[in-house]
């Protein structure tokens, strides 16, 4: 499902690091221009930032610096300048990390592995393709593939979460963190559902309408792609 081997993520920067050229190489990569075009001072939704935009580069910067920012982060950090001392400062600050954060507990990897299944039944693809890593996006997920996968994970694990959630915990590994944190008791083993064949599309289940509405009402899906998607299986 990915476009290139993804590289290991990268220590958190060392003090001496130039965090700010490393992220304005990161933005003048997804943006396709030259880094000393971009004004670190701009706020990036001056540079053209969109939500996609954003997952992508937040997705960038952890894997450059080996850290679990949230696509939130750049509400309170606008500009990549801002953004660049909030990392040095979490680099060099008492609570600075001292891992890549790639070791996932086993909870989070046991839940994990159900997300990767979950989610490559909404691709229609092999679990095994899927980048854990990747930001959603970069994995195809729309936001109505996107309200579909969170509303299978509230049905799976006895949740409400809503499809912004995507937006704090923009890959899969990060999901599986939190649904780790927040999860009602362990549903049963989807070991079967990773290696079983896609079969028909099931009729959506109320969870998943609910999920719909609650991806019209936060503005991640228009009203014509959610008929679009009810009319698309049976309810």
């Amino acid at each position: 499902m990915t476009s290139e081997p993804r590289t290991s993520p990268q220590p958190v920067p060392a003090a001496g690091t130039d965090v700010l050229a490393e992220l304005t190489a990161v933005l003048a990569e997804l943006l396709e221009v030259e880094p000393d075009r971009i004004d670190p001072r701009q706020p990036f939704h001056v540079l053209g930032f969109d939500s996609i935009l954003t997952a992508e580069f937040v997705a960038a910067v952890n894997a450059r610096f080996g850290i679990r920012l949230a696509a939130a982060v750049l509400y309170d950090h606008p500009t990549p300048a801002a953004l660049a001392a909030r990392i040095e400062a979490d680099a060099t600050g008492p609570g600075a990390r001292a891992g890549t954060g790639d070791q996932a507990g086993p909870e989070a990897a046991a839940v994990l592995a159900e997300l990767r299944a979950h989610l490559a039944r909404i691709l229609h693809c092999d679990p095994h393709e899927i980048d854990a890593r990747e930001a959603f996006p970069l994995l195809g997920l729309d936001s109505i593939l996107g309200a579909q996968f969170v509303a299978a994970v509230n049905s799976a694990y006895g949740l409400r979460e809503r499809p912004v959630t995507l937006y704090d915990h923009p890959d899969l590994t990060a999901m599986a963190e939190h649904i780790a944190a927040v999860r009602a008791p362990a549903p049963a083993p989807a070991a079967h559902a990773a290696t079983a064949p896609p079969g028909p599309r099931a009729a959506l289940t109320p969870d998943e309408v609910n999920a719909l509405l609650d991806a019209v009402r936060d503005d991640m899906l228009s009203v014509d792609e959610a008929v679009t998607l009810l009319s698309s299986r049976p309810v």
